[in-house]
């Protein structure tokens, strides 16, 4: 898998894992994280989720990464917002009110960008990866994000060979095998998610479960 792959997904409108209503776990707990008015949090492989703009609504500023800039467009315009743009590096940055969000590679995102960050939010991107990148992407986060940072990262799993990926099932056991050496895993909620995934029921999937986690560094 690699980047042409989802930019011919964005141009195609292949876009079946793009949600309108904000996630159901990330509604249910994120408010009981307590984290400070105006932080800043790290939204990676942010697509144009609506769940940024709820994040926006708890008082936080919101920094996204998005390969796509189709995707990032489409964010602004559909919030009515038009964004001022400049350019860094390898990155298109596109701001307005609350967000900024960054229109490249993932893995090319620097931690002074990061820097103020005080929690990450990952809905979308580790089960966005075929199991070849996901520790690179959990070494790059750690190293790009602040060691006091927290990660509600949002994993799902089903039966293996039902559909091919993305999204990529990612169990409890991968989670403990690629977060764990370097973070504190708890689990906040673990539920049947089949009815809310439209998407994933036509594609034939049976049985999904959806695990909410927070992951904390070790010291």
């Amino acid at each position: 898998m690699d980047k042409a792959f989802w930019h011919e997904r964005w141009q195609n409108r292949e876009i079946g894992f793009h949600q309108q209503r904000i996630h159901s776990q990330l509604l249910r707990f994120w408010p009981k994280l307590g984290l400070p008015q105006q932080s800043a949090v790290f939204v990676p492989l942010a697509g144009k989720s609506r769940d940024m703009v709820w994040l926006a609504t708890q008082g936080h500023r919101v920094i996204g990464v998005e390969l796509s800039d189709v995707a990032v467009r489409e964010f602004f315009e559909e919030g009515g917002q038009v964004p001022d743009r400049t350019s860094a590096g390898a990155f298109e940055i596109s701001s307005a009110g609350p967000f900024e969000l960054y229109c490249g590679d993932f893995f090319e995102m620097s931690s002074d960008v990061l820097k103020d960050v005080v929690a990450v939010y990952d809905r979308a991107a580790l089960i966005a990866l075929p199991p070849g990148m996901r520790a690179h992407y959990v070494e790059t986060l750690a190293r790009i994000v602040p060691r006091e940072a927290i990660i509600f990262l949002i994993a799902i799993d089903y039966p293996e060979g039902e559909i091919t990926g993305p999204p990529f099932a990612v169990s409890p056991d991968e989670v403990r095998r690629i977060y764990g050496g370097l973070f504190k895993i708890e689990v906040l909620d673990s539920r049947d998610g089949l009815a809310e995934s439209e998407n994933l029921r036509k594609r034939g999937v049976t049985r999904l479960e959806e695990t909410a986690y927070l992951l904390r560094r070790r010291s």
